[in-house]
């Protein structure tokens, strides 16, 4: 079983002051992988590897890029490289976390300008104490107006289909909003 989160985290710590310069280079290098994973095959494929894309980063060497190459060398010789955007995804959350970084969710009923994004950015860092907030906002014509808001587990809806749900559930509810059966509504019973 491939554990995503325990890859990550040692890339991490082993990649040290490094890691987000290394993350940088495993993203960019793992394109150049999925263009020749095909001839990778066999007990050489982490060799045949190694050697194409130490070619592909002659001359800009740094420690960042040997901790990409090691890590993609390693994930392909462990026939585990399927796994890596899953293995992406998990390092730049873990990143994210450690450089205060949130990562929001917005989804709107039509395209929102700048302003709304960095209000809501800004409101976010306010109540959170987040260093920065990375925001992917996506377009649901189903919402009607307004936004639904992600941030991890938790969710803000304040749009329109949402607020017409929990009235409908309100209203439907006896005793809320509308009399039950058998209740007295101050006319005569006869």
């Amino acid at each position: 079983m491939f554990h995503a989160e325990r890859w990550a985290s040692v890339f991490i710590t082993v990649s040290g002051e490094n890691a987000d310069e290394a993350f940088l280079c495993l993203k960019a290098l793992a394109g150049q992988v999925k263009t020749v994973q095909g001839i990778l095959m066999g007990h050489s494929a982490s060799a045949k590897l190694e050697k194409i894309l130490r070619e592909s980063v002659a001359g800009a060497e740094t420690p960042a890029t040997e901790y990409a190459i090691r890590l993609l060398c390693l994930l392909v010789e462990k026939n585990n490289f399927r796994y890596i955007n899953l293995l992406l995804h998990r390092i730049e959350q873990n990143l994210d976390a450690k450089n205060g970084i949130l990562n929001a969710v917005i989804e709107v009923s039509a395209p929102a300008d700048d302003g709304f994004e960095e209000k809501i950015k800004l409101m976010i860092k306010e109540k959170t104490g987040a260093v920065s907030v990375k925001m992917k906002t996506t377009v649901k014509p189903e919402l009607l107006g307004g936004y639904i808001l992600r941030i991890g587990s938790h969710y803000i809806d304040a749009s329109l289909k949402g607020q017409l749900k929990n009235m409908t559930a309100q209203l439907s509810t006896p005793g809320i909003g509308t009399p039950g059966i058998g209740e007295n509504t101050g006319g005569r019973n006869g």
